[in-house]
């Protein structure tokens, strides 16, 4: 995924990333270097450039956002190692590497996705913000990735697999809600809370955040009908092999993409009363639906 407008912000992520995790060389080195394996392999860096963008939209400066954009990729990387795991998804293929646990082993994999969760957390409570602020990025984060949030949705599409039309598309987008726009919506709301964005600017957000989370989600189901495994960087072609809930197997692709569309709308009218100064915000929606991994 190409990053049109804001470059900077992903070298800035990058270098973040490698700066806070462990030292390779330091005891325990296998779980250090399979925590760097699980986060410094590339990636879209979709959650963090959120969190950038809807600071900057309100005028934080970018060192009040690092520790909140640091924070939203270490939990993804921490649930996609866990997601990988073969009592989950089973996938040996992530970001064009082979998965943490196939690389090093699944106990390390566990230890790894759980250490870079707790220094999710540990980030925000550094942060060199007020200490009200942090404490709402810590709940905010809490809740995007509990039972209320990714874990709940993992739950569900759990249950959903091999179920055949067993889920409503009510059902699959509250699946997905919690799933995948959790933490993207989260992502939207830390940028706007470091920024001290009142409460009605950050209602707009939300319903940015959450067309932008379902978006990507269907763009992701499209994806894996449409593409192969070395463009995605993991294994295409494996919700249909393990009958996975997904939006082209429920309404079909042509429907698929009508729904895209209007998720497209959704985000242009949330954006509106920002005008121009919403440009990134955009520019990563737009991404989200575009791209072509």
């Amino acid at each position: 995924m190409s990053d049109p407008g804001f470059p900077d912000w992903r070298a800035r992520i990058d270098a973040a990333l490698a700066r806070a995790l462990p030292d390779p060389d330091a005891s325990p080195r296998r779980l250090h270097a399979a925590m760097r394996h699980a986060t410094l392999q590339g990636g879209k860096r979709m959650r963090p450039l959120l969190v950038y963008a809807s600071g900057r939209l309100f005028g934080a400066g970018m060192e009040s956002l690092d520790d909140a954009a640091l924070a939203v990729e270490l939990i993804h990387a921490y649930s996609l190692v866990h997601d990988d795991l073969p009592c989950m998804d089973d996938d040996a293929l992530r970001r064009g590497q082979p998965t943490v646990h196939v690389a090093f082993d699944e106990a390390t994999a566990v230890l790894a996705g759980d250490a870079l969760q707790t220094l999710a957390f540990e980030r925000l409570a550094r942060a060199p913000l007020d200490a009200d602020t942090r404490i709402d990025l810590v709940r905010q984060l809490a809740e995007a990735s509990g039972a209320a949030g990714m874990c709940g949705g993992q739950a569900l599409d759990l249950d959903a697999t091999g179920n055949g039309g067993g889920i409503s598309l009510d059902g699959l987008k509250r699946l997905h809600a919690l799933k995948t726009g959790a933490l993207i919506r989260t992502s939207v709301r830390m940028g706007a809370l470091c920024a001290k964005a009142d409460a009605g600017q950050r209602v707009a957000l939300d319903r940015f955040a959450d067309a932008l989370g379902l978006a990507f989600q269907v763009r992701d189901d499209i994806l894996d009908i449409e593409s192969d495994s070395a463009t995605l960087g993991k294994t295409a072609g494996k919700d249909q092999a393990q009958a996975k809930a997904t939006f082209p197997a429920l309404i079909g692709m042509v429907a698929s993409r009508c729904l895209l569309s209007d998720l497209a709308a959704m985000m242009d009218e949330a954006l509106s009363e920002f005008g121009d100064d919403a440009a990134p915000l955009a520019a990563l929606g737009r991404l989200a639906i575009e791209r072509d991994r």
